[in-house]
């Protein structure tokens, strides 16, 4: 089946430099060590989350503002066909789908803070051709090159959180870092309408390089956060000052990236493609995601050309989506409630994956209805605060997908988590990028209303595939052979280390001090194997996280220092 999996490269491969040396000179987190991000002072941790949040939000942002110069755009270069003018959201969306993916491997090899730095850099720097571009091609390949750099900044950043923020607040410091990227794409054409409006579109672009500007400056302030990345750091300076090569951390063996690209790219294929549980949920998820992106092309069509708003006050129509994602972020301690409340599962003790299904059930009904209320309440007749209106239960729906339905990949496929995600990003992102295309000409050929109800028609048939996966989603996952085998792979690993436990009690009793602490060495090696297996299962959820909109902290994980202690 496999090998495009990539299955083997595992904790086995990854643990065997720390297998093949002396435990006695492996460099390690101290007790209460001030240099362990998890150890920073909250005032730090703060800084750190508001630093990345202010980053990714002006990476997102400059999706969706971009749609608000669109009309002084086509009159400056031309343009007569709006379809074209969109395709500046098309190629944007394409560089954070393909950066997301080529990308990834970065921060394993080099750590977060390079690739923040690097990446704030670039996606800053080619920002400036489409501020001074004189025809749309510039602004179309400077677009591209500018979000699959700064792709890297959303792909890192809720790993980053990960690094610093303990179990226990983790769901909070999740919730307020995502208040920038979850409202991203609507703070975007709110405040591009008023530049547009009141400077030119041009300014749209620079007033995302300020942005970008203080980020950078804000990014480069934040310490390295990578645990691997600061302890190979360590392990390097003790080789040094003690001249002795014997010094060597846990994540020492070499990665290269090339290797790493090949899997990155092989697997999320084969999975999106011979995986059922993905290719269901990557059309759902790809559909919504879509649908929002295409309201960003028919906001302007309804109320600038509509209602004769004018640019700026038409960026303000986008609060109620604004306002249902926030209400959805707000009432993240109630839904990780309800999830909590499900029958745990039998073996785990911890809630199941369907149980984040629910959650997306209900949100699968919200969507279509405020879209259907949009389409029918849109046009100049009906007040304008009733559309606008529309737009808070369709915020909230979309939010709650795209954290839970993407979480509960997360959740069912454990440590090719990652890959089942990376997928789902290129496709969804795909589609954010082509759907926005056919606003201009389904809104002209159907009228409002009519455009809007088949929007809402395609999300209501699309209802079945979240309520069959809470009702039968358990029978599914036990049917992929892939997450089959990565619950005998932890089962093989969990029975050998028992085994060798009972092997070192035998020896302890019957043998000679010599092969005791060999048997004793023995144990210690598996279970740093069983350590970096589980350290993989959680890091996988981080990078995961990245390439989905938010990660889920609601099933709770052991902690690395319990697992220490267990």
């Amino acid at each position: 089946m496999g090998e495009p999996l990539g299955k083997r490269q595992t904790a086995v491969s990854i643990a065997t430099t720390a297998m093949t040396t002396d435990p006695a000179f492996e460099v390690d987190w101290e007790e209460d060590d001030q240099g362990n991000p998890q150890n920073w002072p909250a005032w730090r941790k703060a800084l750190t989350i508001f630093c990345i949040s202010w980053s990714t939000m002006t990476v997102v942002c400059y999706s969706t503002s971009y749609t608000s110069g669109l009309p002084g755009m086509m009159l400056d270069f031309h343009i007569s066909s709006e379809t074209v003018a969109v395709l500046g959201v098309t190629t944007y969306l394409m560089g954070l789908a393909i950066g997301s993916v080529i990308l990834a491997p970065l921060s394993e090899m080099y750590g977060r803070r390079p690739i923040y730095v690097g990446a704030m850099a670039i996606f800053a720097i080619f920002i400036i051709p489409c501020g001074v571009a004189k025809n749309l091609e510039t602004i179309l390949i400077c677009r591209f090159f500018g979000a699959f750099a700064g792709s890297a900044m959303i792909g890192n950043a809720p790993g980053t959180v990960n690094d610093i923020i303990s179990e226990e607040y983790r769901a909070l410091a999740f919730s307020i870092w995502s208040i920038g990227p979850m409202n991203g794409p609507v703070i975007g054409p709110l405040v591009g309408g008023f530049v547009y409006e009141y400077l030119s579109w041009r300014w749209t672009n620079w007033v995302i390089l300020c942005s970008a500007s203080a980020s950078f400056f804000l990014i480069s302030s934040v310490p390295e956060t990578y645990a691997p990345a600061i302890l190979r750091g360590r392990a390097a300076q003790r080789r040094k000052e003690t001249d002795d090569p014997r010094w060597f951390s846990r994540y020492d063996a070499k990665k290269e990236f090339w290797p790493l690209l090949r899997v990155n790219l092989s697997r999320p294929l084969w999975m999106a493609v011979f995986e059922p549980i993905c290719i269901f949920w990557n059309l759902y998820i790809a559909v919504i995601y879509g649908i929002l992106y295409l309201c960003f092309v028919a906001y302007p069509i309804i109320f600038t050309d509509d209602r004769g708003w004018s640019p700026g006050i038409t960026g303000l129509s986008y609060v109620g989506i604004g306002t249902g994602t926030l209400m959805m972020i707000c009432s993240e301690p109630l839904i990780r409630r309800f999830i909590n409340s499900r029958k745990p599962d039998p073996v785990t003790g911890k809630p199941p994956p369907e149980a984040m299904v629910a959650v997306v059930c209900i949100a699968s009904i919200l969507i279509p209805v405020g879209e259907l209320v949009f389409a029918w309440t849109c046009t100049p007749n009906v007040h304008w605060v009733v559309p606008i209106l529309a737009g808070v239960p369709f915020g909230i729906g979309n939010g709650i997908v795209f954290i839970y339905a993407s979480n509960y990949l997360v959740y069912s496929y454990g440590i090719y988590a990652a890959s089942a995600l990376a997928g789902n990003a290129v496709l969804r992102s795909a589609m954010g990028a082509t759907l926005p295309l056919a606003g201009p000409a389904m809104y002209a050929t159907l009228g409002p209303h009519w455009a809007g109800t088949l929007l809402a028609i395609l999300e209501f048939a699309l209802i079945p595939i979240p309520f069959v996966f809470y009702r039968y989603g358990g029978k599914i996952r036990m049917r992929s052979a892939l997450i089959r085998s990565m619950q005998e792979d932890k089962d093989r690993l969990e029975q050998k280390r028992r085994a060798a436990e009972l092997r070192a009690e035998r020896l302890m009793k019957s043998c000679s001090q010599e092969e005791a602490q060999q048997a004793i060495r023995d144990e210690k090696e598996l279970e740093r194997e069983v350590e970096v297996e589980r350290e993989l299962e959680e890091d996988a959820e981080a990078l995961a996280a990245g390439l989905g909109p938010l990660p889920n902290p609601l099933v709770r994980n052991p902690s690395r220092e319990e697992r220490r202690h267990n």
